[in-house]
């Protein structure tokens, strides 16, 4: 715990670093002055918005942990699911292999059962961000190469993936390579999970359900933008800033930096909007989604792991006869 405290805390000073550099470069009275004019009643629709996001999400996760024969009760998976969320301020959200760990410390799965869920939650929110995207290749004209590169990435690994011989083949190479071999049996599960999650009827559902997620934050990066004095953008335009900005972002903890900067100059140069207003704005996006998201994901955290110590003091007060 104390361990993913530690984390947690460098990468909510990575934010800290980052905004404050954000606010230099922009200056702070316009940004002040910009975020003064915005109709704050508009992060209570946002937040509920990102709840209902986490909802979608949430059912996908269920959805996959049945498709494995993973039972585990509703409010337990729950509380797992949303403690991922405290990882977020992570490359690629990569730390949200928490949940994973919670699975095999409460339920005493596998990892190597599980670890394929996060995977695939992951690669879903990836084809669906750039489903997403098309909307600036097909209006805009934009982002056609960085949608053609990943996609070909993307493709690669589902055809690898869905293509046993070929995947059991490079499972007994890695199998051969130093250290590995005796991680085999693991490697083989993972596989079986894999193809399983990736199956088409799984991958299209979840997929479906990625989207609808992500259109959430898309629609409330619309509201927020649409929140300041006299700014208008399509929300074609709003949901292809939020997608790309996001996948621009993978390679940092959370987007920091490549995620806002990226939103900012997107709506600064394409929706010709004031740049102290595409910093608040950009802000404001990020607040309701990334930092909400870690809040959430911390309080499940900590309620998950008061009520893990709580049953290990009962099986304890048990075993010695209290």
């Amino acid at each position: 715990m104390q361990r993913l405290l530690k984390r947690l805390l460098i990468g909510i000073a990575l934010g800290v670093g980052v905004y404050a550099i954000g606010t230099i470069y922009v200056g702070l009275d316009q940004l002040a002055s910009s975020l003064a004019s915005f109709s704050f009643w508009l992060i209570g629709p946002v937040l509920a918005l990102t709840l209902f996001n986490y909802g979608v999400r949430f059912a996908k996760w269920q959805i996959y942990l049945r498709t494995l024969s993973i039972e585990v009760p509703t409010k337990e998976s729950m509380l797992i699911f949303l403690s991922g969320l405290s990882m977020v301020v992570t490359p690629g959200k990569i730390g949200e292999l928490l949940k994973s760990y919670l699975l095999k410390t409460s339920r005493e799965i596998p990892m190597a059962l599980t670890v394929p869920v996060v995977m695939a939650e992951r690669v879903t929110d990836l084809i669906a961000l750039l489903i997403l995207m098309s909307s600036g290749l097909l209006v805009f004209r934009l982002g056609a190469l960085p949608m053609a590169i990943l996609g070909a990435c993307v493709l690669l690994f589902l055809l690898i993936v869905s293509y046993r011989p070929l995947a059991l083949s490079l499972l007994r190479l890695a199998g051969k390579l130093p250290g590995v071999g005796r991680f085999s049996d693991r490697l083989l599960a993972f596989y079986e999970s894999m193809a399983t999650l990736f199956r088409p009827r799984p991958l299209a559902i979840a997929t479906l359900l990625s989207v609808a997620s992500w259109s959430c934050e898309c629609l409330g990066t619309y509201l927020i933008v649409g929140g300041f004095p006299s700014v208008r953008i399509s929300l074609l335009m709003a949901t292809f800033i939020y997608s790309a900005g996001t996948v621009g972002g993978l390679p940092t903890p959370g987007g920091l930096g490549l995620t806002d900067g990226g939103m900012t100059a997107m709506l600064h140069y394409l929706a010709h909007i004031e740049r102290s207003v595409a910093a608040a704005a950009t802000l404001l996006v990020r607040l309701t989604t990334l930092w909400f998201a870690v809040i959430v994901g911390v309080i499940a955290l900590l309620v998950f792991s008061r009520r893990v110590e709580l049953a290990e003091d009962a099986t304890d007060g048990m075993q010695r006869g209290d």
